[in-house]
């Protein structure tokens, strides 16, 4: 650990490796000043009075939403930009066809170009940060360069950021490289390039989170999944939850999701008041690291220390574990504002927008009046739900991992993988279908494997191939599902109620994992018979459970068919076991 006479040195004489790029990005960038973020309170209540003098942060009501700001970004840079954002490695055929990649000469070269001189007038801000936990040793470090405040003030929040980062980077000597700049917010200017070979990031352009945040996708998904397979562990696009049942036992699952399909909702789940004593504990609710421990389980941390989330569609009825932590020291984005400064967005169920995200006088015909991905950055300890295992240096057991879509038809509500294999194919074949208002044509499927699509920061056939290898080095894996909280009837009304009740199904896996419940073995998996669900005061009639827990092999057929295709674009990369396990499916289903 760092010496008291440690703690004296000004930051820069604490790591020469540090020292050193800082310098060579300063002479690139030209800043008129340099900052190395120490990570206090102080400054960051000093950072936020000079973004509120200059204009560029609004203060919210201070009764009803203390220590809450607003930020408003530009009308162009308002969402990841994946058609710009590449993985750079020398070998086309590593990033995948999952990925677009660039050659990183070439990469560097333009990176170069737009990098030069492009924070004069500014300052050169200097970020180091710990992804997890400051004392873990599944943790991983990174500094990022940045001339945004708004950034500055965002990884605070979502990283262990500052001297005590910066002190164990010292200690280490590996970290990861992330430069950003606004530059111009032009969008024809606008590129993420990542350097997995040399654990690098160079982002241009944008000042949106996803595009700018470097700890957050760019470093915990697309650079971790590389290290991560050069290390022996997984990093996941997952959230991570206790289950506490009423006998007192708990249990943590890790589950992936890709959007729009319940991922915050289940992070955040709070108990029906029809399942009396049971507790559930927020671990993280984005991103897992997963490691195989010494006792030939899974372990998993949250590299994360806040939550970067979508707010539209947030009040007290649908997570009110969201809503009552956004409520006090939160930086809202591109929400519109009351009267009396009080952030507003769509589905808030009370109060009335008078400006909208941009500042405007709001006028319904210019549209909603909160942007759809207006978001809110909150510490993870304002959740009410928040489990202070989070900080466990030994990250938490897993006990089941599930993966889930948005299905009408196809997928029942629930099934158990056979085995690890056959769940890493299940996890690789993760789909869901488009509605209506996303793109124009309902039941379009898009395949998102493990909900990596967008994160993955290589081949894919190679990323299966690594979790196969995990796998088999675990004496006591986790147990895999599959779940679709979105299956419809013929008049396309949702069979299941959803949200809170989603608890019945986590029960049967968990009981599943104990060996205390039955299920019934399929052409697909194993599913929960009828009675195998706790349904004690759901309104929910025979038939569609039945329908809920149904297989149809004409339409698995097909599935299965579609998925084969899928797996085939990864030509050799795709390893064989993959295949095997599709064809014991197809011959189970005739």
């Amino acid at each position: 650990m760092a010496t008291a006479a440690d703690m004296l040195l000004p930051l820069p004489q604490l790591s020469r490796p540090v020292a050193d790029w800082v310098k060579a990005v300063s002479e690139l960038t030209q800043p008129d000043a340099v900052h190395w973020c120490e990570g206090g309170d102080a400054e960051r209540g000093a950072l936020i009075g000079q973004l509120l003098r200059s204009g560029e942060l609004k203060g919210l009501n201070p009764e009803q939403f203390p220590g809450c700001h607003l930020y408003r970004s530009e009308p162009n840079d308002v969402a990841r930009v994946e058609h710009v954002t590449y993985i750079c490695t020398r070998s086309q055929a590593d990033a995948g066809p999952n990925n677009h990649w660039m050659d990183p000469t070439e990469a560097r070269a333009k990176m170069r170009a737009l990098f030069k001189g492009c924070m004069r007038g500014r300052t050169l801000y200097v970020i180091p940060y710990c992804m997890g936990p400051l004392d873990s040793p599944l943790s991983r470090l990174g500094v990022e360069i940045t001339d945004s405040p708004y950034v500055v003030l965002n990884m605070m929040i979502m990283t262990r950021a500052g001297r005590q980062a910066l002190e164990r980077i010292s200690r280490e000597g590996r970290f990861v490289r992330g430069l950003h700049s606004i530059g111009e917010l032009d969008p024809e200017r606008r590129f993420i390039m990542h350097f997995p070979e040399e654990l690098s990031i160079e982002s241009f352009g944008s000042g949106y989170g996803g595009n700018a945040l470097l700890g957050k996708k760019c470093h915990a998904l697309r650079i971790a999944s590389w290290q991560a397979r050069s290390e022996g562990w997984l990093a996941e696009h997952m959230l991570i939850v206790g289950l506490q049942n009423p006998q007192g036992e708990t249990h943590y699952i890790a589950c992936a999701f890709p959007s729009a399909c319940g991922k915050t909702n289940l992070a955040m789940l709070i108990p029906p008041a029809s399942l009396p004593g049971w507790k559930v504990f927020t671990v993280g609710d984005d991103i897992a690291w997963l490691h195989p421990g010494e006792d030939g389980r899974l372990w998993a941390i949250n590299p994360e220390a806040g939550y970067f989330g979508v707010v539209p569609g947030t009040n007290p009825e649908t997570n009110r574990n969201a809503y009552e932590m956004i409520r006090r020291d939160t930086l809202f984005t591109n929400v519109a504002v009351t009267a009396d400064d009080q952030p507003w967005w769509e589905g808030l169920g009370s109060g009335a927008p008078v400006l909208d995200w941009q500042g405007r006088p709001y006028d319904k015909a210019n549209g909603p009046a909160a942007h759809p991905n207006s978001r809110f950055t909150v510490s993870a300890r304002r959740n009410p739900s928040w489990s202070p295992h989070a900080e466990d240096a030994r990250g938490v057991p897993i006990s089941a991992l599930v993966f889930g879509g948005r299905r009408r038809e196809v997928a029942p509500l629930v099934y158990e993988a056979r085995d690890w294999k056959h769940g890493v194919l299940v996890g690789a074949s993760v789909a869901s279908e488009t509605t209506a208002a996303a793109v124009g044509q309902v039941g379009v499927v898009r395949r998102d494997p493990m909900a990596m699509q967008p994160f993955c920061g290589y081949n894919f056939g190679d990323y299966w191939r690594h979790w196969l290898d995990v796998g088999a080095r675990l004496m006591r894996p986790p147990k895999i599902y599959h779940v679709n909280w979105f299956r419809r009837d013929a008049q396309g009304k949702f069979l299941w109620p959803g949200f809170g009740e989603n608890l019945r199904v986590l029960a049967w896996m968990l009981e599943r994992c104990a060996g205390r419940s039955g299920a019934a073995d399929t052409a697909i998996g194993r599913l929960p018979r009828p009675e195998d669900l706790n349904t004690q005061g759901l309104k929910i009639s025979p038939g569609d459970l039945e329908a809920l827990l149904s297989v149809d092999p004409e339409l698995w057929r097909k599935e299965a068919a579609e998925v084969r295709e899928y797996l085939h674009r990864f030509g050799d990369r795709l390893p064989a076991a993959m295949l095997a396990e599709l064809a014991e499916t197809e011959r189970r289903l005739g």
